[in-house]
């Protein structure tokens, strides 16, 4: 298959590192013309120095509605918007303040539900578009120690079904994709942390899904570019009989036939 996205226009946020970082740098491989975010102006520079193709700096925190902003003023139109802001953490679920509840909605889902209202009209208008939602696991098996950013997965899953209803039968699509357990910073020490630290690392991951993550039937941690794959294709103009989907990236952690 080609996956050509010559002449699109993506936006992904929360592309600094990580998962995100691997889906901006798949779309740019694809052709598209790429806005990488994040909060500092500094680290999304960074980013985009050590990226190939045509990939452009939209720093903001897009948590904040003059962080929403000032990205809509440097990129006031996309064909394509990844939603992959996130933000997460264990904490006593029955100690968990007000604050945090509000922080985690507004990071993981106010954030895109902004830029969904504030782009998905000219997408419609276009008769073409694509937004995507990351979502997790966590959004069908909530973690007990983490219900409060399981919650947001799941609000990305309702978003995502219900955007895609407002958007039917114009050429837009909206999907989201349930990202299981993922190679990305820091997971290394932590899955030292729990397995013998002589493991080679192959090893020592197997090892730590074995233990730990025993309900993946890939027995090993996702690599971003894997997740990245699914966005591209998504993306792409080949996937457009998907909508209104929760895919899954998940590696066959979620032990159901439907999300």
């Amino acid at each position: 298959m080609r996956l050509d996205l010559s002449g699109k226009t993506a936006l992904v946020t929360g592309s600094t590192q990580g998962i995100g970082a691997a889906i901006a740098a798949g779309l740019a491989a694809a052709g598209a013309r790429v806005a990488v975010n994040g909060r500092s102006a500094d680290s999304v520079a960074a980013a985009v120095e050590g990226m190939d193709g045509d990939v452009v700096a939209a720093p903001g925190d897009l948590s904040t509605e003059e962080g929403a902003a000032a990205v809509l003023d440097a990129l006031p139109s996309v064909d394509v918007l990844v939603n992959n802001l996130g933000i997460f953490g264990a904490q006593d679920p029955l100690s968990i303040s007000d604050d945090e509840w509000r922080r985690f909605f507004e990071v993981n889902v106010l954030s895109a539900i902004r830029l969904t209202r504030a782009y998905l009209p000219g997408m419609v208008e276009r008769g073409w578009g694509r937004v995507q939602y990351i979502a997790s696991d966590s959004a069908v098996v909530i973690p007990a120690e983490m219900i409060h950013y399981g919650m947001t997965k799941t609000a990305l899953l309702a978003t995502s079904r219900g955007f895609a209803k407002a958007a039917a039968g114009t050429g837009v699509t909206v999907n989201s994709v349930i990202v299981g357990p993922t190679h990305t910073g820091g997971v290394e020490d932590f899955v030292y942390s729990l397995v013998d630290k002589s493991l080679p690392w192959d090893q020592a991951q197997r090892e730590f899904m074995r233990l730990h993550r025993p309900q993946s039937l890939l027995g090993r941690l996702i690599e971003p570019e894997e997740v990245a794959n699914m966005v591209v294709y998504l993306s792409s103009p080949l996937a457009s009989a998907t909508t209104g989907g929760a895919l899954r990236v998940d590696g066959g952690y979620v032990d159901s036939i439907l999300p």
